[in-house]
């Protein structure tokens, strides 16, 4: 099988610091990994590199067999989605935020659709024209991960999106993952989360910048 995602011999300097080195690993489709380590092991650093936020100082990295370079970047962003630990919402309201994949896809917003994605988090249509400031941090979150989703990106990077998060929004966050990934969608999670790490299918962990074996 030809992995979706392949890293060989990575490595990521900032000045004379070494962040990142000799990172080899294969991600196949539809799979679910889990990275895990202490805070400062370059888990961040390592999906930020795969979501092409940040480029790798050494080594190559692949996405269907071809250098993620050589991807036009915006295209790129849609097929690897990056989920943010602090979601980040743009305009005024729910609906400028789920809008806005169908608009930058130069397609009409399709109503319906949105509003069960919606309900699929445990949120009303009544969402759709509150402000992003009126939203809870759980809320914020769903909403944040509802536009990342809404078109099914070929793999969903997700850092820590839980933390903070009490349990009946974890459970609603973690059901939503482990429904796009049962659909086909390609799952790269870094937490630091107990129960998510007790429930993990493929475990990689880290520490200082390596792989750990």
């Amino acid at each position: 099988m030809n992995a979706l995602i392949e890293l060989k011999n990575v490595g990521y300097q900032v000045k004379d610091k070494t962040i990142l080195s000799n990172i080899n690993l294969k991600i196949n489709a539809g799979t679910k990994t889990t990275f895990v380590g202490p805070s400062g092991a370059g888990k961040s650093t390592l999906a930020r590199l795969i979501a092409r936020m940040i480029s790798y100082t050494s080594g190559s990295i692949t996405y269907k067999g071809k250098e993620i370079t050589n991807y036009e970047p915006t295209l790129y962003r849609r097929k690897v989605s990056y989920c943010f630990q602090q979601p980040t919402l743009f305009g005024n309201t729910v609906r400028d935020n789920l809008n806005f994949p169908f608009v930058v896809r130069k397609e009409k917003p399709d109503q319906e659709r949105i509003i069960q994605a919606l309900k699929s988090v445990n949120l009303s249509a009544n969402f759709l024209d509150m402000g992003v400031t009126e939203l809870s941090g759980g809320e914020r979150q769903r909403v944040a991960m509802l536009r990342n989703i809404i078109f099914h990106p070929d793999i969903l990077i997700i850092d820590e999106v839980s933390a903070g998060l009490d349990a009946d929004n974890k459970k609603i966050i973690n059901h939503l993952i482990n429904g796009i990934n049962k659909k086909g969608v390609t799952i790269l999670q870094i937490t630091h989360d107990e129960s998510e790490i007790k429930n993990a299918q493929n475990i990689i962990k880290m520490n200082s910048g390596k792989l750990v074996q």
